[in-house]
């Protein structure tokens, strides 16, 4: 059975609200012709967090090297694990937000106290796929107290004696190293070796994006000291990668401008949709020309989004497009 995310298994259809609908040339950019300057203020890179330094450390790191005012990560890794960190530059920094929330993958390597038989462990192992009890660590960022998490596959990878790799799919939230330990409790004892995060919502390892900090360095020297911006380009990605699990609406220029200054989205202001969208869903709001405007709570279905022309569609809780980029045409 193919290892996927909930988000990686979902099939959406554009449904088209207004078939005239049509964008300016005059106005905003496509987000892969954006110019270098403007990608690496406002941007996200993919970095390979390497063991060692705090996940706060990696993302002053990168902070340094691009030479902003800040930087932020989506979701922590413990010193000495290794993978995805996700980090937003400049005016996207607030996209971590939705990544937090998103599932993550990990590939652990587990070390098991004394021999248990393959069949034992794999019917063991199966006992902490879908809906677990977890307590988290001791030492963690979060009240300690018993919650529910999901882990939505487990494959055992290989064994190796008492060594156990396995990949595992789970929840935001989840801690790696207390299902180790609580796989342990029903076998004798375990511990975790290694780890590594191998997706972090729409990042992966194998996605052509995942670039060290020494990688984004020589990229940054490149860019700036010979003029050469093609490696800085391939490692900063413009914001709307961290929105691409995410479902959509896209709306006309006309409504672009009122969407900046934090206004609702109205039924009239959609140009196109994409199926399966329920009331109260975290949506991004983007341009005709798949720039991010916003993102926020779908007020309705897309079925009635699709067939009403009045009403409240969308109201957005963070706003990324800069007032001006398109002009206010036509009220929604």
């Amino acid at each position: 059975m193919e290892s996927l995310l909930p988000f990686e298994k979902v099939k959406r259809e554009i449904l088209i609200k207004r078939k005239d609908a049509a964008t300016s040339a005059e106005h905003g950019c496509r987000p892969e012709d954006r110019p270098t300057e403007e990608l690496a203020g406002c941007g996200i890179v993919n970095l390979d967090k390497p063991a060692g330094p705090t996940s706060h450390q990696v993302t002053s790191y990168a902070r340094d090297i691009l030479k902003v005012k800040k930087c932020g990560h989506s979701g922590t890794l413990d010193p000495n694990v290794v993978g995805v960190l996700p980090v937003a530059i400049g005016r996207a920094t607030r996209i971590v937000q939705l990544l937090l929330t998103a599932g993550k993958e990990y590939i652990c390597l587990m070390h098991l106290h004394k021999e248990v038989g393959e069949k034992t462990l794999r019917e063991v192992c199966a006992e902490f796929t879908g809906k677990i009890k977890q307590l988290p660590p001791v030492r963690s960022s979060v009240k300690r107290q018993l919650r529910e998490r999901t882990v939505y596959y487990f494959e055992i990878l290989e064994i190796d004696g008492q060594d156990v790799l396995f990949k595992a799919g789970t929840q935001a939230g989840t801690y790696i190293r207390k299902l180790v330990s609580d796989i342990g409790l029903k076998v004798g004892g375990a511990h975790m070796v290694e780890l590594r995060r191998t997706k972090a919502g729409p990042f992966s390892e194998n996605d052509g994006t995942l670039a060290t900090l020494q990688d984004l360095s020589d990229a940054y020297h490149y860019y700036k000291n010979e003029g050469n911006d093609k490696y800085i380009r391939q490692i900063i990605r413009p914001v709307e990668r961290a929105v691409s699990h995410m479902p959509k609406i896209w709306i006309s220029d006309g409504a672009v401008e009122s969407i900046c200054h934090g206004a609702p989205l109205h039924m009239p202001g959609i140009a196109k949709l994409e199926s399966g969208i329920k009331k109260g869903d975290t949506i991004a709001i983007m341009t005709l020309k798949d720039e991010l405007v916003a993102y926020g709570k779908a007020a309705e279905n897309s079925e009635k989004m699709l067939k009403d022309e009045k009403g409240l569609a969308a109201k957005p809780e963070a706003v990324f497009m800069k007032e001006g980029t398109y002009p206010r045409i036509n009220p929604q």
